[in-house]
């Protein structure tokens, strides 16, 4: 399994929707909280092969980006 490192992974605000969006390596994840969305990231690449390790919910909030 390919490991990479969480900063790769992009968290933004949704705008006109209630939730988050987390962008990696050309997938796309939604949830209602900032790490409901990372998690399901983590979810998504494991089946493509691809290692995202898990962090804590302090760690994943600092990963939000504002677009």
């Amino acid at each position: 399994m390919k490991k990479i490192v969480s900063k790769k992974a992009r968290i933004f605000k949704i705008k006109n929707r209630k939730g988050y969006a987390c962008v990696c390596l050309n997938c796309l994840t939604e949830g209602r909280t900032v790490l409901q969305a990372y998690q399901r990231m983590i979810k998504a690449l494991k089946r493509e092969r691809i290692e995202l390790p898990e962090i804590t919910s302090l760690q994943v909030k600092r990963l939000v980006k504002d677009l």
